[in-house]
C-alpha cells in the first residue's frame, strides 16, 4: 500500500493484491487526483444513441411538475430508471467500470444511481462544490465510499461550458463549508490554481470521487452539454436511498447475474416517473 502526502495529511492508496496495472492505476488516480478516465471506451454511435434517449426523457420531465431539478441558471438534473436508457447494460457492465468500481468500493459494489446533467446555453460558473457531504468513513479513516461515472453525449468544446474540477480536493475537510458541500469564497482562489477543465469527446467515460471540489462552467454556445450520470456505492454508503431508480421484472430477468448482484434497487410490475427530491443545492446554485 503507497502513502501520499497532500495538504489534508497523508492517504494510504488501498491498491487491491495482485491487480493489474490498470487497475493499480485506477485505483491511485482516484486517490490522488479524485478523477479519472477512459477514452473511446464506447463508440460514436452509442453516445449518439445516449444523446436521443437524454433528449426524450429530458422533454418527459421537463412536461412534469418536479420531473427535473435546477443546478444553476438553464441547467437541470434528471434521474431516471435504467429502462429509459438502451446504453444502460452496456455501461454497467463495461469492463474498466466493472474492475474501477470492485477495486475502489469492494466486490460487492452497489448500483443506486442513474441520471444526467444538461447544461444548457446561458447555463452560469456554478458555485464550487462536492455532491454530498464527507462521510464519516472517508473523514476518519480515508477511504471512498462512492464513484460517480460520467459519459458525454457530445463532444466537449471550450465555450460549452466545461466540467471543471479540483484535483486532490477530495480529502478537503469541510470547515466552513455551507450544508458540508460549499466551501467559502475565501477557498476559491485555491480551488481556480488547482483547476483542470475536462473535455470529453463522445465514447469516452470517466470516474471520479464526487467529493472532489467541482463546478460546471458558464456555457457561452448555442449548444447544451447533457451529460450522463452513473453513482456506485460501497456496501453501507447509503446513497441508495436517496434515489429512486427501480427496474421491471422483464429487464431484471434478462440481465445478466453479475450485474443483477450489484443492483439494490426495487424489481416492480410497472415503472413510475422519478420525482426529483428537493436538492439543498438546487437552493444553493438558485433554480434553473
Amino acid at each position: 500500500m503507497t502513502d501520499v502526502t497532500n495538504a489534508q495529511g497523508s492517504v494510504s492508496i488501498p491498491v487491491p493484491a495482485g491487480a493489474d496495472d490498470e487497475t493499480a492505476a485506477a485505483v491511485t488516480g482516484l486517490y490522488t487526483d479524485g478523477v479519472i478516465g477512459l477514452k473511446s471506451a464506447f463508440s460514436r454511435e452509442w453516445a449518439a444513441r445516449l444523446g436521443e434517449d437524454i433528449d426524450i426523457a429530458f422533454k418527459e420531465a421537463l412536461s412534469r411538475p418536479n420531473g427535473a431539478v435546477g443546478r444553476g441558471p438553464k441547467r437541470y438534473y434528471v434521474e431516471i430508471h435504467p429502462e429509459q436508457l438502451r446504453g444502460w447494460l452496456e455501461l454497467v457492465d463495461h469492463p474498466w467500470a466493472r474492475k474501477v468500481s470492485e477495486a475502489v468500493l469492494g466486490p460487492d459494489y452497489q448500483i443506486v444511481e442513474l441520471g444526467f446533467d444538461v447544461p444548457g446555453p446561458g447555463a452560469m460558473n456554478q458555485p464550487w462544490h462536492r455532491d454530498f457531504p464527507m462521510p464519516e468513513e472517508t473523514r476518519l479513516n480515508k477511504r471512498l465510499t462512492s464513484l460517480a461515472f460520467n459519459a458525454t453525449a457530445v463532444d466537449t468544446e471550450e465555450d460549452m461550458g466545461p466540467f471543471e474540477i479540483a484535483p486532490g480536493t477530495q480529502w478537503d475537510l469541510p470547515d466552513g463549508f455551507e450544508h458540508e458541500m460549499f466551501p467559502p469564497k475565501s477557498a476559491y482562489d485555491r480551488y481556480e490554481a488547482l483547476a483542470v477543465r475536462k473535455y470529453p469527446k463522445q465514447g469516452d467515460i470517466s470516474a471520479r470521487s464526487a467529493l472532489t471540489i467541482h463546478r460546471g462552467t458558464k456555457n457561452q454556445s448555442q449548444k447544451s452539454r447533457p451529460v450522463l450520470v452513473l453513482g456506485m456505492d460501497a456496501p453501507g454508503a447509503g446513497n441508495a436511498e436517496h434515489h429512486d431508480m427501480a427496474v421491471t421484472k422483464d429487464f431484471y430477468e434478462q440481465l445478466p447475474q453479475r450485474v443483477r448482484d450489484h443492483l439494490v434497487c426495487p424489481v416492480v410490475d410497472e415503472l413510475t416517473p422519478i420525482t426529483q427530491k428537493h436538492s439543498i443545492e438546487g437552493l444553493m446554485m438558485g433554480e434553473a
